[in-house]
């Protein structure tokens, strides 16, 4: 007998064996036995990951100031170099609300003309910029979808453990939900990424993150949101950082206040991440004059129920002024109910503030304007002059321009930059951010006025 026969008779004695002791491999126990914490970890959380693409790029450029690359630098940087680029993948995003608002990087939506975000499904819908902080580099967006949406669970970055295993989902370069593992190199780590803007307190993590992950979750083995991605080293492989997701937390409060987003009166704050506690009521305002006070605990408004404090702000986001809203709440563990209006307020001159402070004459862009331009509705305010010898012609801004941001706000219409600058007072420094289109591109530019 061969050798080769010997081997046959071998194996089919070995299988009849296999089968005689009732020893089966199907498919399914193949998968059990291979299933690992990141693969449930990706599954329960993938459908709550977009990709955030736009179909215009802004390139970066000299002008007002120089943005040069430096070891530390945002995901996007090594693409700064001039491009014109349809249905381009700029970052990564996670839905935080049900409702439809994603949590991203600042600098992800900074440099995007239109945006869009679509899910692992297929779906795609068009994205709006809610609020967004240059300084922590958070930004929320908002998405119009029939239905809730899924979300990601929210978890803790005050207990973090050096070497615990960690899963990042994105989209780098452009490859659509792609998930890598690592674990927690350090945490604590403050980074300079640009002159003046320095991320403090940030997760170092080995994780293989790329140009297009920021923005994404980076979770824990548990499948809880630890952590924002949003910067690497150039110079160096496998560091990356994240924003902790108690940093997220502690600022969206201040980002979503419809205070500072509109020109209203709430007088109300609340906080908690088990329950949406009032921690101040405002003499005078809507809520005192319901009878709102400090330690109740909001339950529901209009009925929708709330969990904790970044509810009730995602909630008051759907509401319009000068209508009533109920609201449900516990005092001293008794159920109560009362009824505010949210009060509008008269709006400052944004125009003539802009025009005193800096010697910038700005006017709201017109929707044909923007898609001369190929931007977004409201991407910005369109300066139609500048005063010789200004703040404005300091820099080097000029007609034809657009202002995109002031601050660590977007800014869309006259009123937003009129409630921005009411209190601005001579010798002020407000940072800009503007759009600038040169021979059929467009170029972003940044700088700083001085109030004069």
């Amino acid at each position: 007998m061969s050798v080769w026969s010997m081997m046959g008779w071998a194996l089919l004695s070995l299988a009849q064996a296999v089968s005689a002791a009732g020893i089966t491999d199907t498919e399914g126990e193949s998968r059990a036995a291979r299933r690992t914490p990141v693969v449930d970890v990706f599954e329960a959380n993938r459908d709550a990951v977009v990709n955030i693409s736009s179909t215009r790029i802004v390139s970066v450029r000299p002008g007002w100031s120089t943005l040069d690359d430096r070891p530390f630098s945002l995901f996007d940087a090594p693409f700064r170099r001039p491009r014109q680029l349809q249905a381009t993948s700029l970052g990564s995003g996670f839905v935080m609300h049900p409702s439809g608002y994603i949590v991203t990087n600042a600098h992800v939506v900074a440099r995007a003309a239109e945006l869009k975000a679509s899910f692992a499904d297929g779906r795609e819908f068009e994205a709006r910029i809610v609020a967004a902080d240059t300084e922590h580099d958070l930004a929320v967006l908002k998405i119009d979808a029939p239905g809730a949406l899924p979300t990601i669970h929210l978890g803790h970055s005050d207990d973090l453990m050096v070497g615990e295993t960690v899963v990042a989902i994105g989209n780098p370069f452009g490859f659509k939900h792609t998930v890598t593992s690592g674990v927690i190199s350090a945490v604590g780590r403050n980074l300079e990424v640009d002159e003046g803007t320095t991320f403090r307190d940030l997760i170092q993590t080995d994780a293989s993150i790329n140009p297009g992950n920021s923005g994404g979750p980076l979770l824990n083995i548990l499948g809880e949101l630890i952590g924002i991605n949003t910067a690497i080293r150039g110079d160096a492989e496998n560091m990356a950082f994240a924003i902790p997701v108690d940093q997220l937390l502690n600022q969206l409060p201040e980002m979503l206040n419809i205070e500072h987003l509109r020109r209203v009166r709430l007088g109300l704050r609340v906080s908690g991440r088990d329950a949406a506690g009032v921690t101040e009521v405002s003499s005078g305002s809507p809520a005192d004059e319901a009878g709102v006070k400090p330690r109740d605990i909001i339950t529901a408004v209009d009925g929708a129920p709330l969990r904790r404090d970044i509810d009730f702000y995602f909630a008051l986001l759907e509401k319009g002024p000068e209508r009533p809203i109920r609201i449900d709440l516990l005092r001293d563990g008794k159920p109560k109910r009362v009824e505010l209006t949210i009060r509008e307020i008269p709006k400052p001159d944004g125009a003539e503030l802009a025009r005193r402070l800096f010697g910038l004459h700005v006017r709201e862009l017109a929707p044909e304007q923007c898609r001369r331009l190929g931007l977004r509705p409201g991407a910005g305010l369109l300066v139609v002059g500048v005063e010789r010898s200004s703040p404005a012609a300091e820099i080097g801004v000029a007609p034809g321009d657009v202002i995109s941001s002031l601050g660590r706000y977007y800014v869309s219409t006259l009123d937003e930059i009129g409630e921005l600058l009411q209190y601005a007072k001579r010798g002020d420094e407000v940072r800009i951010g503007g759009l600038r289109l040169e021979r059929d591109e467009l170029w972003r530019i940044e700088g700083t006025l001085r109030a004069r």
